[in-house]
């Protein structure tokens, strides 16, 4: 062949190399985002510079950093226990919020595919820094042993692409339906009022217990609150949070469910009432 027909062969090499290296980007972009937006955990008031911090963080970050994040956070083994506290240090009287979205594989899945990505990051150095080192593009034989090898390469950086983006859009789905629960009514009762959809109640977050402390606050005498008193302090301010909203059928009840507070019969203008005070922790 003559130096044209090299040359028509060199140009063959530069597209295909460019098309692998064009997917690549595009693979990186996406596992990028997928490490930036699966977990996000801080103050309500913060939230949107917390994820535009780590969005940042994950774009200066090789693909070979990523991968080592996505495992073991975004990807984990079935019955891996990371769940983590992110409210512990958090400040009572500060609404927190923590969301995290993970892909759960069987302990031989979680090995086969971390190896597959972990070929896929020497499949990429390998064409970044080295593959004009590995193929004579000067002769008509090594153009078209690069050409095989970056057809070969682009079947198998587009099947982990594939499989990316179908991660991506399970999380974008899981994303919408997390968004549209917490729009609706249960969620509400879950974030503000602490009620579960099944009707069990967080207490400790239960909107009740937060307007009975505010009661106490406004009216307790010596310490200890008449709990009609705070009854009709509440139904005055607050007439959403009464005691059936929590399947409980008076105060008094939930005073003893929430195990948040004292409730004592105490005497009040020479008559018996039931008075209450926050528990010490």
């Amino acid at each position: 062949m003559n130096d044209g027909d090299v040359q028509a062969q060199q140009r063959e090499v530069q597209r295909l190399l460019g098309r692998c290296l064009l997917r690549l980007q595009q693979y990186e972009r996406l596992m990028k985002a997928i490490v930036a937006h699966h977990d996000i955990s801080g103050p309500a008031h913060a939230l949107e510079s917390i994820r535009a911090a780590r969005v940042d963080d994950a774009f200066t970050k090789t693909l070979g950093t990523l991968m080592g994040r996505l495992f073991g956070s975004c990807v984990v083994t079935e019955g891996a226990d990371t769940a983590a506290d992110d409210t512990a240090s958090e400040p009572v009287d500060t609404i927190h919020f923590a969301m995290r979205m993970q892909l759960s594989l069987s302990a031989e899945d979680y090995a086969r595919t971390q190896s597959d990505l972990k070929e896929l990051v020497q499949l990429r150095n390998t064409l970044v820094h080295h593959f004009i080192d590995q193929h004579d593009l000067w002769s008509t034989d090594g153009c078209l042993t690069a050409r095989d090898a970056l057809v070969a390469a682009y079947e198998r950086i587009d099947k982990h692409f594939e499989q990316l983006r179908s991660w991506a859009d399970h999380m974008d789905q899981a994303r919408r339906l997390a968004a549209e629960f917490m729009q609706s009514d249960a969620g509400y009762d879950l974030m503000v009022n602490g009620i579960a959809p099944d009707g069990t109640v967080n207490w400790p977050a239960a909107g009740i217990v937060r307007v009975l402390r505010e009661a106490a606050n406004e009216l307790a005498v010596d310490g200890w609150t008449p709990v009609a008193a705070a009854g009709r302090w509440i139904m005055e301010r607050n007439p959403e949070q009464q005691p059936k909203k929590y399947g409980c059928a008076s105060w008094r009840q939930v005073l003893h469910e929430s195990r948040l507070f004292e409730l004592r019969c105490r005497d009040l203008d020479g008559q018996r009432a039931a008075c209450y005070r926050v528990r010490a922790e």
